[in-house]
């Protein structure tokens, strides 16, 4: 295991699409749980790193924005890792109330039947 890197070194080493964005699995750090998928640029990226608190892009919106800021339901950042290609981050976190906006403890509670 490597040691970890500075915040610095980080934000040099994600590799963002041609939106300028790249895409952050939020994991529940108790449970291990996938919470969510969403999206981060460099400024979501550094607010993140800066309050701990979890601050993604709105692709819908074209804004940033930090989980809770409405429902209550916040992300507090635990860790943060950086896949071996740079294109995708992970960040575990204690999650406040439910992290989908239905409700649902997490976005992926819809269960598919393989054949």
């Amino acid at each position: 295991m490597q040691q970890p890197i500075a915040i610095s070194d980080a934000l040099k080493q994600v590799k963002y699409d041609s939106a300028g964005l790249v895409p952050v699995v939020a994991q529940d750090h108790l449970t291990h749980a996938v919470l969510m998928v969403a999206w981060m640029n460099a400024e979501a990226l550094e607010r993140t790193l800066e309050t701990g608190q979890m601050v993604y892009w709105s692709r819908s919106r074209g804004a940033l924005w930090r989980k809770g800021e409405t429902s209550g339901h916040t992300q507090t950042l635990v860790s943060l890792s950086i896949d071996c290609d740079g294109d995708t981050l992970l960040a575990m976190v204690e999650q406040t109330g439910p992290a989908c906006h239905t409700g649902e403890q997490t976005c992926f509670f819809r269960k598919v039947q393989p054949a």
